[in-house]
């Protein structure tokens, strides 16, 4: 397993990883096989949507506050609930296609670290499947 470390600035943010993600597996060596992501934060989530205009990860995050506002009807006391519902939303994991030492995306996917409850140091396991 490998551990990477992602640093965001801001409390919500979805951060592109893609090309932290491909480095991984070019730098491992890694040819055919599957990659999963988890991420062990409960705050912090997983997603592929279009990194191409960097409005459709504004306009998700902007949403995603409207779904679900940061003050509501919680209880949990450290006042993150909001946090921990996008994040299960998301997801904590993500399995990609890697073929021929290439992760496969479509063409306007990114990948995307999703930092509901930050700034902060967010880690990342990354387990490679081979083939």
């Amino acid at each position: 397993m490998e551990t990477l470390t992602l640093h965001t600035t801001n409390r919500e943010q979805m951060l592109d990883i893609t090309s932290a993600i491909r480095e991984l597996v070019s730098t491992r060596g890694w040819r055919d096989g599957a990659l999963l992501l988890f991420c062990p934060h409960t705050t912090g989530a997983l997603t592929v949507n279009e990194a191409a205009d960097p409005d459709v990860a504004r306009d998700m995050t902007v949403n995603m506050g409207r779904l679900v506002p940061r003050h509501g009807d919680y209880r949990h006391a450290e006042g993150n609930s909001d946090a921990h519902i996008k994040t299960s939303l998301f997801g904590p994991s993500l399995m990609l296609i890697v073929d021929g030492g290439e992760v496969r995306l479509g063409t306007w996917q990114g990948i995307y670290f999703c930092e509901w409850d930050g700034p902060r140091s967010r880690k990342l396991w990354a387990q490679w499947l081979a083939q």
